[in-house]
């Protein structure tokens, strides 16, 4: 399949923004289950988050580029850059409650998981418990969870959905 990229850069300064704005867009165009969105932190002058759909079909990207365009959304060609953190991937709405690594990678567009602090991948029957957030990212063509260590030898996504904030107790 070749992957049809576009970028929407709508100034969105905040991951759970961008995650929130991905998810309204999937909805208003109706993508299909093969479609990614994904978040790209853009550095510069202008710190954002900018988002990109990568759908399966020159049709369907053309359609979602012009209701994009005509909702005010600034819309580009391609992805801002190769690293994208996946928030809409085939099979996410199957990624709750607890799995096993077998599991997330037979039901997901997840390619591999990886450990914080260990050198190999964890077994396939290895418990991750999912808290329904699961957000891998691109890694040379790969899409890659990376977990942590958890209580009773299960794991964890490495990124949570409320993270707290640095220096929140000062």
């Amino acid at each position: 399949m070749t992957p049809y990229v576009l970028t929407v850069d709508a100034g969105v300064r905040d991951l759970r923004s961008a995650d929130h704005l991905l998810h309204s867009l999937a909805a208003e165009l109706a993508l299909p289950e093969g479609a990614f969105g994904c978040t790209h932190l853009v550095r510069g002058e202008r710190p954002r988050v900018a988002l990109s759909l990568t759908l399966p079909s020159e049709p369907l990207l053309r359609t979602a580029q012009e209701r994009l365009a005509a909702g005010g959304h600034q819309v580009t060609p391609g992805a801002p850059d190769a690293v994208g953190r996946a928030v809409l991937y085939p099979g996410v709405t199957a990624l709750t409650g607890t799995l096993t690594i077998a599991d997330v990678l037979s039901r997901s567009a997840i390619d591999r998981v990886t450990v914080l602090g260990t050198p190999g991948r964890p077994a396939p029957d290895t418990l991750l418990m999912t808290g329904d957030h699961m957000r891998p990212t691109w890694q040379d063509t790969e899409l890659v969870l990376t977990a942590m260590p958890a209580v009773g030898g299960m794991l964890v996504p490495f990124e949570v959905p409320d993270p707290t904030p640095c220096c929140a107790d000062h």
